[in-house]
Formats: C-alpha cells, sequence, structure tokens
C-alpha cells in the first residue's frame, strides 16, 4: 500500500499546470507578435530588390539587343528567343513573367522597345508605385 501512494504522489507532480501552459503560451504569442511585422516587412524588402535586378538585366539586354544588331527588339520574347535572356524573369511582386510592361519609342523614326516597366500593381515601401520603375 506504500509503494501504490508513493506512485500516485510522484504521477501527479509528472505534468504541468493550466496556468504555466497559458503563461508559455503569452509568452509565445508576444514572441510572434513582434517578430511577424519584421518577417514580412523583410519579404517585401526582398521582392523590391530582386524587381530591381529583373529590370536592370532586362534593360541592359534591351541595350545590348540595340548595340549589336542596330534596331530596338520589337517585343520583349525576341530577348529570349535571340538569347539575350535564358527565359523572361518573374515579377517578383506579382510572380508572373507576362507582367512586364514594354516602352515602345515614341517620335521616332525607329521602332522598337526602348525600356521596359514592372506590371505589379501596388506601392513599394518608398510609396512611389512599380509602374514607374
Amino acid at each position: 500500500m506504500n509503494r501504490m501512494k508513493r506512485n500516485r504522489t510522484s504521477f501527479s507532480m509528472a505534468g504541468f499546470t493550466l496556468i504555466e501552459l497559458l503563461v508559455v503560451m503569452a509568452i509565445i504569442a508576444t514572441l510572434g507578435s513582434i517578430a511577424a511585422p519584421r518577417y514580412f516587412n523583410s519579404l517585401q524588402k526582398t521582392r523590391e530588390v530582386a524587381l530591381h535586378a529583373n529590370l536592370k538585366s532586362m534593360r541592359q539586354a534591351i541595350d545590348q539587343y540595340y548595340q549589336d544588331r542596330g534596331i530596338w527588339p520589337g517585343a520583349l520574347e525576341d530577348l529570349v528567343k535571340t538569347n539575350y535572356l535564358r527565359e523572361m524573369p518573374l515579377d517578383p511582386v506579382s510572380g508572373e513573367s507576362t507582367t512586364w510592361v514594354p516602352v515602345r519609342l515614341v517620335n521616332s523614326s525607329e521602332s522598337g522597345i526602348r525600356d521596359v516597366r514592372s506590371g505589379a500593381q501596388g506601392q513599394p515601401r518608398d510609396g512611389t508605385r512599380y509602374e514607374d520603375w
């Protein structure tokens, strides 16, 4: 009988109380509420940096195309067909490669695409518009 009483006592001491569990959950929730905004801001910043890099590489490919051939590309797909780009890069904000907006020459005897812009909607962290980059 003494042995059974000792086992019951040690069994009741093995678990956590409800108060202890609530305190731990409150601490985890507090840490999560501090970390979540930083995480989402870093995701946004990463998308913006990738967008800048993709725009730069596409603009360099357009310029190289013009320097090599003497004419501007007629479509963005021409850069891929002629191996100036391996593939059309993704717009990291919209998540698609079809949202790029080609900027054509205006009031010129030449025709073709001179620049490219993002077709993503919304505003980056600096308050401008993605379409203006």
